[in-house]
C-alpha cells in the first residue's frame, strides 16, 4: 500500500536534477521541507521520507513512483522548473519505527506538549543506517511511549530539528502534532533562539560579527558539507568571543538559520575549525576526554506553541569541555 506526496518547486531550486532536488528537500531542507509541500500533503505523511538517499529516491523513478505535473518521470535528469509540482507514491514500510530502549535522558524542561534534553555529546539523534540502536529516538520512546509527535515518521518521534552527534546540548522534542508544527514553524521564521559555545582554533580578528555564507553538500565528498554557490542555501551565523587564549579561543555563536553541520563549516571555511572536530578540523588531538567537536548547544529559546508564554533554557557545558578551556589556559598548550 502507498501513501500520496506532492511538493512544489520554487525559485531556489530552479534547474536542478529531479533526484538531487528530492534529496534536498527531504534531508538538507529537513528543517523547512514543510516550505515545498502542496496543499494537499500533510506534514506527518511527508515526513515520511526523511532520510531517503539519492538511491532510494531513483528506485522510486525507476519504479514510475514519481510524477511532475501528473506526467510519469522516470529519469534522475529531468531538470525542475518553477511551480513544477512533483508527487510521489511513497510504500508506507519505507520508514521503519525505532525500539524502545532503556537509555538514561537529562530532562530540562516537561510539560504536556513539549521535552527538551540535554543529549551528550555522541548520542545520534534517531536510527538511520549504521545506527539503528542506542539513539535519542530509541531513549525517547521508552521514557514517553506514545506521547510524542508523529510528523517526521516513527524513526523519528517528536523530533523537531537536530543536532550532531559528536555536539552536545539542548534540543526540544514535540508531545503532538500541533506542537510540532507550530514549533516547526518557529525554526522556518528564525524567531527560535539557538545559542552555541565552542572552542576554536586561532583567534578571530574581531570580537564579534557574522559569517554569511551558502552551504551545500561537497561535490568531492557526499558526507561533507562545504562553502559552496551551488546548489546550496544561504545560511547565517553570528560569532562573540567569550575569552582568547594562545591559539585558541572560546566563543559563542547564534544561528539564524540552521543548515546540516553549519557551525563546523562556517567555522572551517574562515580558517578557525572547531577544535576536536573530526571531519573539517585539523587531526591533532588535543584532550583525550574529547572524542568529538569541542560545541554544545547551550541556549534555546521560543514561544510555547499553546500558551504563548516565551521559554529560555540554558544549560552548564559538559565535564570534558570545561577541561579543555582548562588545558588551554596554559601556556604551552599551543
Amino acid at each position: 500500500m502507498k501513501e500520496e506526496i506532492s511538493i512544489l518547486v520554487h525559485k531556489e531550486n530552479i534547474g536542478q536534477r529531479l533526484d538531487r532536488f528530492l534529496h534536498f528537500v527531504f534531508n538538507e531542507a529537513k528543517d523547512s521541507f514543510g516550505h515545498f509541500l502542496a496543499d494537499n500533503t500533510s506534514i506527518s505523511v511527508a515526513g515520511k521520507l526523511y532520510g531517503f538517499t539519492r538511491s532510494k529516491f531513483q528506485k522510486l523513478l525507476q519504479g514510475g513512483n514519481v510524477c511532475v505535473n501528473e506526467k510519469i518521470i522516470l529519469s534522475k535528469n529531468y531538470k525542475v522548473h518553477m511551480n513544477d509540482k512533483i508527487s510521489l507514491s511513497v510504500p508506507r514500510q519505507e520508514n521503519l519505527a525505532a525500539e524502545a530502549e532503556d537509555i538514561p535522558l537529562e530532562v530540562v524542561y516537561e510539560d504536556d506538549d513539549l521535552v527538551v534534553v540535554n543529549k551528550p555529546q555522541g548520542m545520534v539523534v534517531h536510527p538511520a543506517a549504521g545506527h539503528q540502536c542506542g539513539t535519542l529516538v530509541n531513549a525517547l520512546k521508552f521514557h514517553f511511549r506514545d506521547s510524542l509527535s508523529r510528523i517526521s515518521g516513527e524513526s523519528r518521534l517528536g523530533i523537531v530539528h537536530r543536532i550532531d552527534k559528536g555536539t552536545s546540548g539542548l534540543l526540544i522534542v514535540a508531545k503532538n502534532d500541533r506542537a510540532h508544527i507550530k514549533l516547526a514553524q518557529q525554526i522556518k521564521e528564525h524567531s527560535f533562539l539557538r545559542e552555541y559555545e565552542a572552542v576554536i582554533h586561532g583567534n578571530l580578528k574581531k570580537d564579534s560579527g557574522k559569517i554569511a555564507a551558502p552551504i551545500g553538500r561537497d561535490p568531492n565528498n557526499r558526507k561533507k558539507m562545504c562553502v559552496i554557490g551551488r546548489n546550496s542555501r544561504w545560511a547565517i551565523t553570528h560569532f562573540e568571543v567569550i575569552k582568547n587564549f594562545k591559539g585558541f579561543a572560546h566563543i559563542s555563536l547564534r544561528l539564524e538559520t540552521g543548515r546540516t553541520h553549519q557551525i563546523r563549516v562556517h567555522m572551517s571555511s574562515i580558517g578557525h575549525p572547531v577544535v576536536g572536530d573530526p571531519v573539517y578540523g585539523p587531526r591533532k588531538k588535543l584532550y583525550e576526554a574529547l572524542n568529538n567537536q569541542c560545541l554544545h548547544a547551550k541556549t534555546i529559546g521560543f514561544e510555547h506553541p499553546e500558551t504563548g508564554e516565551y521559554i529560555h533554557l540554558t544549560s552548564a557545558l559538559p565535564k570534558a569541555f570545561e577541561a579543555l578551556l582548562d588545558q588551554i589556559k596554559s601556556p604551552d598548550s599551543s
